[in-house]
């Protein structure tokens, strides 16, 4: 798998699998894309596989040269790299899909310094594409301190900064970089207490001139706004703050907002990117802004100043191997109606290109199933994760409930070595929606819960944990699909759902195996 994904000379080879059991006979047989065959008949396989040779063979000094072998870190490997060494390491994949957007906005930043005026850039793209890593790429590039304006108390000495309303996302990245200095805080810093800082006085002039806002699309409107915050900075959305504080910024500003898409699991999330749009509208130097955008969102900002941009949407998911349809494969299971034909194809797609869709009833078989897997892997991380709205899986061995939810430490969750007791990888504290978005592990144990069940063909959140009284919840049901849309797509090689033995989820089970999911067996834990 890694060979196909990463190295520059299987790129366009075939590349299989072969096991040689020393006791098996010589009849070939074929497992999961693996050729199973006995020593006898590994010849005859070798030279089956190697007709017609459509490319000259790879020499051993070729196949094993230092550059040859490129592999996709984690999101958190990457940033440490990014901030420790100035550079990403030559990752193809990650720097051939990012290397476009981060160079065009740098263009955009030079050109705003040159010309005095404000910008507002989106960047768009599906889960995985490389959104966050643009931004990282973007908040530490050296060649913006030359064009950071002189202040009173001389050049700010970090003339970008990347925000989140992702807290765990936040506290992930600061924990992986706080040996860099200022406890990873620095370059990277939550939204909250950035408005915090700069919505109670309009004298405080933040130093950075690039503000990056990730998962801009999730924006808080007003309303959510007056619940979070306190009153200085009540009364406005976030887009409408972050245009206020980007003209605050003597001379020049770009705003850059990272934009993914169904993903808005929070109240006070479902606004979207029109408030972008009403905030630069109302602004009364709206003449100082042009946006740049994908030309897909084109609808949205008609009769702006814009300029369309090819390089902003990205498409091409790089989070996982070699599975770009695993979003594809998650939304047709997340629909109603009777099982098509289309998730159980992709299913037997992406396991075919290495990435599994396990389902078992049996929570230690799952988690045995993690840790024989990655047992000598110092580096590769597993967790469990389940919905934050489900009241049932505590009666299961799935803890949960907000109280001890609350409590999880995300940084060393996330970045502990497997022996440390608060890693992912001793499968006791339980992530959430909100503390795995934007975040990713090897493989994820999903408990799915009750607070989405199909219930007669349709999914249904009946038997949902409700929210809290006064929240304005516009689609609780869309709520819902969106965290099992996020809880299902943060394995890099694939997810083990354990659904509980609980009568009310038997139809859940039948209809996940529908759609291609495929049983964990007993004698699979080193599968």
């Amino acid at each position: 798998r890694d060979l196909r994904a990463y190295h520059a000379d299987c790129h366009e080879r075939p590349v299989h699998a072969v096991l040689v059991p020393t006791r098996a006979s010589a009849e070939r047989a074929r497992i999961d894309d693996v050729f199973v065959v006995g020593p006898e008949g590994l010849d005859r396989l070798l030279l089956d596989l190697s007709r017609p040779a459509a490319m000259p063979p790879l020499t051993p000094e070729q196949f094993l040269r230092e550059d040859a072998y490129r592999p996709m870190p984690t999101l958190v490997a990457a940033a440490r790299e990014l901030f420790h060494k100035k550079s990403l390491p030559f990752i193809k994949r990650a720097r051939a899909a990012t290397d476009p957007a981060v160079n065009r906005i740098l263009e955009i930043a030079r050109d705003a310094a040159a010309t005095r005026t404000r910008r507002l850039v989106l960047v768009t793209g599906v889960p995985g594409s490389g959104k966050t890593l643009v931004g990282l790429r973007v908040a530490h590039d050296p060649d913006l301190d030359r064009l950071a304006v002189e202040r009173a108390s001389g050049k700010p000495s970090a003339p970008a900064v990347f925000l989140s309303g992702n807290g765990p996302l936040v506290l992930v990245l600061q924990d992986a970089l706080k040996g860099s200095g200022g406890g990873g805080r620095t370059f990277v810093r939550g939204v909250k207490d950035y408005v915090k800082a700069y919505s109670g006085r309009a004298t405080r002039i933040p130093p950075e001139h690039l503000l990056i806002f990730d998962e801009a699309q999730r924006a808080f409107d007003a309303e959510k706004m007056a619940d979070t915050h306190a009153a200085g900075a009540q009364g406005k959305t976030e887009p409408e703050w972050f245009v206020e504080f980007a003209e605050r910024v003597p001379e020049w500003c770009v705003v850059v907002g990272l934009i993914g898409g169904g993903q808005e699991i929070h109240v006070g999330e479902e606004g979207g990117i029109a408030q972008w749009r009403r905030a630069i509208e109302q602004s009364p130097r709206r003449a100082e802004w042009t946006i740049h955008a994908p030309a897909h969102l084109e609808q949205e900002f008609a009769g702006l100043a814009t300029s369309w941009e090819m390089s902003f949407n990205l498409d091409t998911e790089i989070r996982y191997h070699l599975t770009p349809k695993v979003h594809e494969f998650v939304e047709g299971l997340l629909e109603d109606g009777e099982p098509g034909g289309a998730p159980r194809d992709l299913g037997d797609e992406l396991r075919r290109g290495g990435h599994r869709f396990l389902l078992t009833r049996d929570l230690e078989l799952a988690r045995r199933y993690a840790r024989d897997r990655y047992g000598k892997s110092p580096l590769a991380r597993y967790g469990l994760l389940a919905s934050s709205k489900d009241k049932d899986l505590l009666a299961f061995g799935v803890d949960n409930s907000f109280q001890t939810t609350k409590q999880l430490r995300v940084g060393p969750w996330y970045n502990a070595d497997p022996d440390e007791p608060d890693s992912c990888c001793r499968l006791r504290e339980v992530a959430t929606e909100f503390a795995a978005q934007g975040l990713e592990l090897d493989l994820a144990i999903l408990a799915w819960g009750t607070d989405l069940a199909r219930i007669d063909r349709r999914w249904s959140n009946e038997w949902a944990r409700g929210y809290k009284r006064g929240a304005k919840v516009v689609d609780a049901m869309q709520l819902r699909r969106n965290a099992y849309r996020v809880l299902l797509t943060r394995g890099r090689d694939g997810t083990v759902v354990f659904v509980p033995p609980e009568p009310r989820l038997d139809e859940t089970c039948a209809w996940l195996e529908a759609c291609g999911f495929r049983g964990l067996r007993a004698d699979a834990a080193r599968g």
